[in-house]
């Protein structure tokens, strides 16, 4: 069994007997390998965001909260490896933190068959870059997807389009994607209106702690030039 099926059938079996745990050593007697291994692969399961705890004592051991889990996911392999690509180029997105830990727990909720049907087709696509390295340009700040995640009032240092600094004080509303480019709509509490915030232009940003209040924003109201507005991603 490799690395990536172990790490499937680990987190499938501590779903299976949930909510009782299992120790490393019964687990690397049931995997045919090391407790170290094991420890290494929980480490790495817990980094991806499966929600494994840990547990002291005689009679401790590894669990994992089911209501935290998926049980198998009946994606067909096209469609996993549809969705691995879409966050393979998600690098530049706002949310690209949660996308690094999506794929792993969308894996580990497939069944085997068809993660390794996934992984077959997946290793057929591949992305192409630059063959010389390029700082490209900057992303925004982890707080600003923080903001935009718990709908939290966070504090910009921002440069417009003319080269000028400012602080923002602003509510986050959108993410809006023109591509190349992604824009932050907030309702700016220093211009008392919504404003837009090229996400690259975005050189600092702190948290204030405070939840954003609820505004009425109708998308279809934005005024953009030649773009025409999609759907919703979830419906």
């Amino acid at each position: 069994m490799n690395r990536t099926d172990r790490l499937y059938a680990i987190v499938e079996h501590l779903r299976s007997v949930a909510p009782a745990p299992r120790t490393a050593p019964a687990l690397a007697a049931r995997f045919e390998v090391s407790v170290r291994t094991i420890e290494r692969d929980i480490a790495a399961l817990q980094q991806a965001g499966v929600p494994i705890y840990a547990s002291p004592g005689r009679r401790g051991g590894y669990a994992v909260d089911r209501a935290m889990t998926l049980p198998p996911v009946n994606f067909t392999p096209a469609e996993a490896a549809a969705v691995a690509l879409a966050l393979a180029r998600a690098g530049s997105t706002p949310l690209r933190a949660a996308a690094r830990t999506a794929l792993p727990k969308m894996m580990a909720a497939m069944t085997e068959v068809d993660a390794g049907a996934a992984r077959r087709l997946a290793s057929r696509i591949r992305l192409y870059q630059q063959a010389t390295a390029t700082d490209g340009p900057p992303l925004a700040p982890a707080a600003v997807e923080e903001a935009i995640v718990a709908q939290l009032v966070v504090v910009l240092d921002y440069q417009d389009k003319t080269g000028a600094r400012t602080e923002r004080v602003v509510e986050p509303l959108a993410v809006l994607g023109l591509e190349p480019n992604w824009y932050l709509a907030a309702w700016c509490r220093l211009r008392q209106a919504v404003r837009s915030f090229r996400l690259d232009r975005i050189h600092g940003a702190r948290l204030t702690g405070e939840t954003a209040p609820e505004r009425e924003m109708d998308l279809r109201s934005l005024d953009v030039p030649d773009m025409v507005l999609g759907p919703p991603l979830l419906e």
